[in-house]
């Protein structure tokens, strides 16, 4: 083990601050209340190749890992940016992981690029209204008729669907009472989210307003035979592809806002006079704010390791779940306890913290619940009977 701080680690970190100076506060908090998509942000993120960071060179990426990738987003997301400056570019970063190792060479070539280069704008599209994590019971289904599939259901909780022009696609080829398990017959496509032929709703949320999380509804959508990535069925094994990379990726986007509430409370702490003295100075305020640092570094570094596994090549479930679990927890600590710090001026707007603490909520929610992670590892770490 070595845990010298890398050198092009530090790079990387260095020039994502010096990006997101020009993003302070203000910017997110305007953009949250206007309901508006961090454009100027977007760009220059695309512009500055941040976007490519773990896509291969021969498609126009940097060719680097998760790590890195988390790094980036774990910096953004500390600069007090949050939710809403990560969750604008990580979909771009990681979600289409299945289309580069599963898709055709059509969709490496033309897609893949365009991705890195900010001009094409992909949603995932697995969740259904009715399903949760239940997603091998998906209830959208694809129809073959020759050349091409049509797709009707309805999905929910996507990301960026209003400014997507394509969709990563999860839909039921075969009739699951057919399939000899729930997790077959199911197909993944990669496909134009056509405007005629779906209906996007946006979901009015707790918070990251900048950002729609969209219900979409597909009516006879036609989706070409050669926008189906890999075998008919598999859907549900490409798509796993992508999971222990965004568990990673979040976990570090959550130390990310742990990090900006923190230090927006560590300074408030120190300007703030009340009896003639800092409450910095109390214990009473030391020691939740002192707390909240030591989870905070332990979870970074339970996701680093998940990261350098999958790095690697090597099985990194357990540790990427944990990864999550632990870091959303920690972020929301830190949140609470920043909001907690400033007392009234907390609930305030302009004090940013109650941003992050609306922000911070989601992260142990999504992408995954913590009680399907407690039950995760309770079944494959301690061996315990499955529980659903």
């Amino acid at each position: 083990m070595d845990f010298k701080p890398s050198a092009d680690h530090e790079a990387i970190r260095e020039a994502v601050r010096a990006v997101m100076r020009d993003f302070p506060d203000d910017y997110w908090s305007r953009k949250d209340q206007a309901h508006e998509f961090p454009w100027e942000f977007y760009q220059t993120m695309a512009r500055s190749g941040w976007l490519g960071t773990a896509i291969p060179q021969e498609y126009g990426g940097a060719g680097l890992g998760v790590t890195e990738a988390g790094i980036v987003l774990g910096e953004v997301a500390a600069s007090g940016a949050a939710m809403n400056g990560a969750s604008a570019i990580h979909i771009s970063m990681f979600g289409i992981n299945p289309v580069i190792k599963h898709g055709n060479e059509a969709m490496r070539r033309d897609d893949v690029p365009r991705v890195v280069s900010g001009e094409l704008h992909v949603c995932f599209g697995v969740t259904e209204p009715d399903l949760g994590t239940d997603i091998a019971r998906v209830r959208t289904r694809a129809e073959r008729r020759g050349d091409r599939y049509v797709v009707n259901g309805r999905k929910t909780w996507l990301t960026k669907a209003a400014e997507s022009e394509k969709v990563l696609l999860l839909a039921r080829t075969t009739p699951i009472e057919q399939c000899r398990r729930p997790i077959d017959g199911l197909s993944l496509f990669f496909t134009a989210l056509q405007r005629d032929r779906v209906t996007i709703k946006p979901i009015l949320k707790m918070g990251r307003h900048a950002v729609q999380s969209n219900e979409v509804a597909i009516d006879d959508m036609e989706v070409p035979l050669e926008d189906r990535l890999g075998e008919e069925g598999r859907g549900f094994h490409y798509l796993l592809d992508g999971i222990n990379p965004e568990r990673i990726l979040v976990a570090m986007e959550a130390v990310g806002v742990g990090r900006a509430a923190l230090r927006r409370a560590v300074q408030y702490a120190q300007d703030r006079i009340v009896y003639e003295r800092p409450i910095g100075k109390n214990q009473g305020v030391q020691f939740p704010l002192a707390d909240a640092l030591c989870r905070l570094e332990a979870a970074e570094l339970v996701t680093l390791r998940a990261a350098w596994l999958y790095d690697q090549g090597l099985p990194c479930g357990q540790e990427a779940s944990m990864a999550k679990y632990l870091a959303g927890e920690a972020a929301y600590l830190a949140a609470d306890r920043a909001l907690q710090t400033h007392g009234g001026f907390g609930y305030a707007a302009e004090m940013q913290v109650e941003r992050y603490f609306r922000e911070a909520r989601l992260l142990r929610i999504t992408p995954i619940s913590e009680n399907m992670i407690l039950s995760y590892l309770a079944e494959h770490a301690l061996g315990l009977p499955k529980s659903y």
